[in-house]
């Protein structure tokens, strides 16, 4: 049967080739490709989970016309549009994420990105002195395009994880962003680990793109050492240019999941934005499929699921959030 094949060639740490990857994705049986990623899963990352929560610290105005994106300023989505938030309120709700036992907490930022000589990274500078001295929490940061210089100081600050998305495919980028390139992110993600930062970074289902797309992308965040891949599912948004996009059959998501659990064995495949399309009965399904975190709270412009709710489901499926406090 391929799924066994390949499965036990990737549990004796062989890379699967994009062919064999689509071949794996047509041909298998669902249920049977679920269970041979949640055992990759269990073999290389055991059963630590971790729970992973935002802040929208700056939100609208976007220069960017991302097309899946409410906060850019080329679509009127009426999305709330505010500067940066104060250092109280940021620390006051990390502080609330971290009573209710999330691990990783992270700034999210609209724009296109940020400089080393930035006046906003001399704000984030005192959000960050504030969550380092305030919490035990691992830091993150979503700031866009960034330099190596300002990606350093970045780290001084005390962030461990720098999150950037690729979003989709090389070929299928160009529909979906005209005012920067697919390599203008891969030179954030590359700038960010030569800084010493830990990488999160992963894209959206349901852009428009092919299953192939899926794959490439994935076998792009294997070659580029990503440590974190979050998977978002679509969630059109009223204004922008995919308002009316398709949704993906739950099976084709499930199936996609399993696929990048294959092609990154080693990862936090790390379930994130639009999740609440699914069932919980098919939740479970990606949380026994490749799936070992997840983004939980409130997302950026669409409501999440709430921590207590995430972390049932976690338990249920047999994972130890404990583990997921020192990663």
């Amino acid at each position: 049967m391929l799924v066994n094949i390949i499965k036990d060639k990737v549990l004796n740490g062989y890379k699967i080739t994009k062919d064999e990857a689509l071949n794996l994705a047509k041909e298998s049986n669902l249920d049977e490709l679920l269970s041979a990623a949640d055992e990759i899963r269990s073999k290389f990352c055991g059963c630590k989970f971790n729970l992973c929560s935002i802040i929208n610290v700056k939100s609208g105005r976007c220069s960017q016309d991302c097309s899946y994106c409410a906060q850019s300023a080329h679509f009127s989505t009426g999305c709330d549009e505010y500067d940066i938030k104060q250092k109280d309120e940021v620390l006051k709700f990390a502080k609330q994420n971290e009573l209710e036992n999330t691990h990783r907490f992270s700034l999210v930022a609209s724009g296109r990105g940020l400089k080393s000589q930035s006046k906003d990274l001399v704000k984030y500078t005192e959000i960050y002195h504030g969550l380092k001295e305030g919490t035990n929490l691992h830091l993150c940061g979503s700031f866009g395009l960034m330099d190596e210089d300002a990606l350093v100081k970045l780290k001084n600050l005390g962030v461990q994880t720098y999150h950037h998305n690729l979003e989709t495919s090389r070929k299928h980028y160009p529909k979906i962003c005209t005012t920067h390139t697919y390599d203008d992110r891969i030179n954030t993600i590359k700038n960010a680990k030569k800084a010493g930062l830990d990488v999160c970074s992963g894209g959206i289902f349901g852009l428009g793109e092919s299953l192939e797309d899926r794959v490439d992308m994935a076998i792009d965040l294997r070659d580029l050492g990503v440590t974190s891949v979050p998977i978002n599912i679509l969630t059109p948004i009223k204004g922008t240019p995919l308002e009316n996009s398709k949704p993906l059959e739950h099976e084709e998501i499930l199936r996609s999941i399993a696929i990048y659990r294959f092609i990154l064995p080693d990862v936090y495949l790390r379930f994130a934005g639009g999740r609440n399309f699914l069932t919980k009965s098919e939740i479970k399904k990606a949380l026994h499929g490749g799936i070992n975190s997840l983004l939980t709270g409130n997302f950026l412009t669409t409501a999440g699921d709430c921590i207590a709710s995430d972390k049932v489901l976690a338990k249920e499926a047999g994972f130890d959030l404990s583990k997921g406090a020192d990663v």
